[in-house]
């Protein structure tokens, strides 16, 4: 019961505070500078996510057949349309094909 109660606090959280960062912008203009640091956010994340499955609790990089064929697909996915949506798809079904095959 506890797990249910934290897990409602935690997704009530984030609702307001997403709520509150639209709300208090739905009728402001953004700079255009602040656009253009937008169009970061998420390749950054994207790396980070990378880098939390290539990296072990210790620190060392640990990086099986599966997570190398993703990253490879994945990359050059991303380098031919520069498209981050597409790139974690492709990325994810050939993690999960390899796995399964391996």
């Amino acid at each position: 019961m506890n797990a249910f109660i934290v897990t409602l606090a935690v997704g009530i959280g984030t609702y307001v505070t997403r709520s509150l960062f639209i709300l208090a912008l739905a009728k402001k203009r953004i700079p255009d500078r602040v656009l253009v640091a937008l169009q970061f956010v998420a390749p950054a994340v994207l790396g980070s996510l990378v880098i939390a499955v290539l990296i072990d609790t210790i620190g060392q990089v640990a990086i099986g057949v599966p997570e190398f064929a993703a990253l490879a697909t994945g990359s050059l996915v991303a380098f031919k349309t520069r498209n981050h949506i597409l790139t974690l798809v492709v990325g994810m079904v050939v993690f999960w094909v390899v796995r399964a095959l391996v």
